[in-house]
């Protein structure tokens, strides 16, 4: 690159502007710190343009709808197919049309500076940004430089994928055309959103899953919920179903999609959602003695621990320890007062971080999957607690027998769960599947984040009729 380098000198650079990457910004500034941050595509990330905000904007009529046609006296006229073209366009504003002038100007106002460019770390505390031009900007971090560069949707080798133009999570957020019949591999919970937004938008859906069941990671009846809801709003949901190919011979045809078993499934288009990978490839992690492409292991203040001297930082989900944009932007809060703690001279190597520590990736991470019935879970299932090495219990309850679900909507249909440790006797995780029980969930995470023990839960007593006296009948289930 020909050329004299910028150099400029700042506290804190920060790599990705998406919203982790914008809080560990804000979070230094508001400690007294200079800050940069440098972005390579739009500022405010894959959640405002390709993950949460548009997909949550296609799924709301999904499931407004749905509602609707479970409530007495709604006109039958609620029966009509979806409107796509509104319903496009509601996304596309809640993804800012693809432009990030909004997101800049909050940057501008944070007194935050933004440096557009690919970044790489070049050592300790240096970054240097190829902004497209002939002259290169060295950005120096007197005290710490935290990746936040995210992950990108990752992608099987497979026979004929790359020839056959696979969609992924953004084309599936972002596409302004309803396919007549969609493939989507994979049961997580990118795979049952989209399935369940475009079948309702008028795309005959199969779903492909290599697994036993949908949503593995979570109680096994929320999948099988989200199956059955899927199956009846006609999608077809094939699991133990291995893709082995893929092909599209003409540029604007159909694919066709192999299976283990030498079945082939023809559809117009087919959306991987197989997993994450890292945007770690291109960074310059070599230059400090890290492998290109991999996860950035962290601790619980999120300093990346295979370098020394405290001044390299990974939030997001770029370290693995739990990939969702609220973890993220809670890591980053951590992260930059910890940051200015330690520019203070505040830290030292060791020292108990108390509130200053990512203790809820381990203990409590709250999810929501928005589908038909949603999904809403916090901490470890009663798997996963056992593994872990507790003695618990499983507390179910039927949500179909709660008065405020029976008013929601007829024919309401859901469970909940509480994972109970024997022991403490305090919650370890909770599951609801429901309509609309992504509002339960916070209620749950104080429970299990703060350690509110059972006989003090039976205090926090829940409104009648409402879906949260679902609270006092596990209580009751577990007292017997």
């Amino acid at each position: 690159m020909a050329g004299t380098d910028e150099t400029h000198e700042y506290d804190v650079v920060v790599l990705g502007a998406g919203p982790t990457g914008e809080n560990v910004a804000d979070r230094a500034r508001a400690n007294g710190l200079s800050a940069v941050i440098v972005e390579s595509e739009l500022v405010g990330g894959e959640c405002s343009y390709w993950a949460c905000m548009p997909s949550k904007a296609m799924l709301r009529p999904v499931t407004a709808r749905a509602d609707a046609r479970r409530v007495p006296g709604v006109p039958r006229a609620i029966d009509e197919p979806l409107d796509a073209a509104a319903i496009f366009a509601h996304r596309d504003g809640f993804a800012s049309h693809w432009k990030d002038d909004g997101q800049v100007q909050w940057l501008e106002s944070a007194g935050i500076d933004l440096v557009r460019g690919h970044a790489r770390l070049d050592g300790p505390r240096r970054v240097v940004v190829d902004g497209g031009t002939d002259r290169a900007r060295v950005l120096t971090a007197r005290h710490a430089v935290a990746v936040c560069t995210g992950s990108r949707a990752k992608l099987p080798g497979l026979p004929g994928l790359a020839e056959a133009r696979p969609w992924t999570s953004r084309e599936a957020t972002s596409a302004g055309s309803v396919p007549p019949r969609l493939a989507v591999v994979g049961g997580g919970v990118v795979g049952v959103e989209m399935a369940t937004a475009w079948q309702a938008l008028g795309s005959r859906v199969t779903l492909l899953v290599r697994g036993g069941g949908l949503l593995p990671k979570m109680e096994p009846f929320a999948g099988e919920l989200v199956e059955q809801a899927l199956t009846e709003a006609g999608a077809t949901v094939r699991t133990g179903a291995s893709v082995t190919g893929v092909r599209r011979p003409e540029p604007d045809g159909p694919v066709t999609i192999t299976l283990d078993g030498g079945e082939e499934i023809v559809a117009d288009e087919v959306l991987f959602a197989t997993g994450r990978a890292p945007r770690t490839d291109d960074l310059g992690l070599e230059t400090v003695g890290l492998e290109p492409g991999s996860w950035l292991e962290v601790d619980d203040t999120c300093r990346v621990t295979a370098v020394s001297g405290d001044w390299l930082y990974a939030c997001g989900d770029v370290n693995a320890r739990a990939l969702l944009t609220h973890q993220g932007k809670y890591q980053a809060r951590i992260t930059g007062a910890v940051i200015a703690a330690r520019a203070r001279g505040a830290a030292v190597q060791g020292e108990p971080w108390g509130a200053h520590a990512a203790t809820a990736d381990t203990a409590a991470v709250p999810q929501v999957v928005f589908t038909d019935p949603e999904v809403a879970s916090v901490g470890l299932t009663a798997e996963a607690a056992e593994r872990a090495g507790h003695r618990v219990r499983a507390v179910d309850y039927d949500l179909s027998s709660v008065a405020g679900a029976a008013l929601y909507a007829d024919g309401y249909r859901g469970r909940a769960r509480m994972v109970v440790d024997l022991d403490r006797e305090v919650l370890l995780g909770v599951t609801f599947v429901g309509a609309a029980v992504g509002e339960l969930l916070h209620s749950a995470s104080v429970a299990v984040a703060g350690e509110v023990p059972i006989d003090r839960l039976w205090h926090a007593v829940p409104a009648y009729p409402t879906v949260s006296e679902v609270w006092l009948r596990l209580l009751e289930t577990y007292r017997g």
